[in-house]
């Protein structure tokens, strides 16, 4: 067997989560399991949404549900949004301006002491 076939061969037994965690083409829109965590992320989202600003304590609760980690010291403006949240890992002293989109679809990785300006799109599909 070619290289090309071997692949082949063994990705028709990955899940589509699984495909996608080791970076090969996968379907994100037909897989039950991805579409219902990608809702469920939706749906943190909005309620993270929807808490008022001055409740920086249930604000960063929902984002630690969300988020794969968290440091300590962080905030992300309102509204955020994100396709998974379980791909998303933030260090310490964290900050993310308003309007922020991050579909992590793959790992996204934050160290300490970042700062992100408002209307960032990170697209990794």
């Amino acid at each position: 067997m070619k290289g090309n076939q071997v692949l082949e061969e063994i990705s028709m037994k990955w899940t589509e989560k699984e495909k996608a965690q080791r970076g090969l083409l996968y379907d994100n829109n037909n897989d039950e399991q991805l579409i219902r965590e990608r809702t469920y992320a939706k749906e943190m989202c909005y309620d993270y949404n929807q808490i008022r600003p001055s409740n920086l304590k249930d604000r960063e609760i929902l984002i630690q549900k969300l988020f794969a980690k968290t440091g300590e010291k962080f905030l992300i403006e309102q509204p955020f949004y994100c396709d998974q949240g379980y791909n998303i890992e933030i260090g310490d002293h964290f900050y993310c301006n308003h309007n922020t989109v991050m579909l992590d679809a793959g790992k996204i990785s934050f160290g300490d002491y970042v700062f992100i300006g408002a209307q960032l799109r990170l697209l990794y599909t």
